[in-house]
């Protein structure tokens, strides 16, 4: 009866373990941040961030989840080392003393119909409230490293004088869409892949 009672009790912890909440983490080199905005009223110009980390915390039971996103304000890419410089200035993202834009959402439905996040965005130090669309959400595992991972595209579209940046407005348009490709490698993966490493 002991021995009954002990199994019940260890395939009831063991279930609610693998339904409990999981962290991923952002892979950089797998995941992409990038902004558009019309120019002059005509050609729409799309750039990017170089370097993007954080994490994600995905419960696959209830489909909900949490996400902070850090994106390094200092990597703007936009090809040409003047408009970067440009950029990064206090007129816009104002690197030097603002040097991460975050977002840190407070819930996440991840379903098949409808998903989104809502959170709170900061860029140069002004937080605004948003909420990101978000499609072609998959967890699969990893083909080259055999992990787990999980995968979407977050989109959102903001008014960049409400984050203290709407200087040139007869340049550039006030409305800034920006789209990221999120990949993120299930924590405990990762902690397994680095064993199998050390172990070599």
């Amino acid at each position: 009866m002991k021995r009954l009672a002990l199994l019940t009790v260890l395939v009831a912890f063991s279930a609610f373990a693998h339904a409990a909440p999981e962290i991923y983490v952002i892979d950089n080199s797998q995941t992409s941040s990038q902004f558009s905005f019309n120019s002059l009223g005509g050609s729409s110009q799309t750039h990017r961030f170089d370097k993007v980390s954080g994490k994600v915390v995905f419960d696959p039971v209830s489909r909900t989840g949490t996400a902070e996103v850090n994106i390094d304000a200092s990597s703007v890419n936009t090809g040409h080392r003047v408009f970067n410089h440009h950029l990064q200035s206090a007129s816009f993202f104002d690197a030097a003393n603002h040097p991460t834009i975050t977002f840190k959402s407070s819930k996440a439905v991840l379903d098949d119909e409808e998903s989104s996040m809502a959170g709170e965005l900061t860029i140069k130090g002004v937080t605004q409230p948003v909420t990101l669309a978000i499609s072609g959400f998959q967890c699969t595992q990893d083909p080259v490293y055999k992990v787990e991972s999980c995968g979407a595209q977050a989109t959102v579209t903001v008014k960049r004088s409400d984050f203290n940046m709407g200087k040139f407005a007869f340049l550039a348009s006030n409305e800034i869409t920006l789209n990221m490709a999120i990949k993120a490698v299930k924590m405990s993966s990762l902690i397994q892949l680095a064993s199998r490493d050390i172990g070599k």
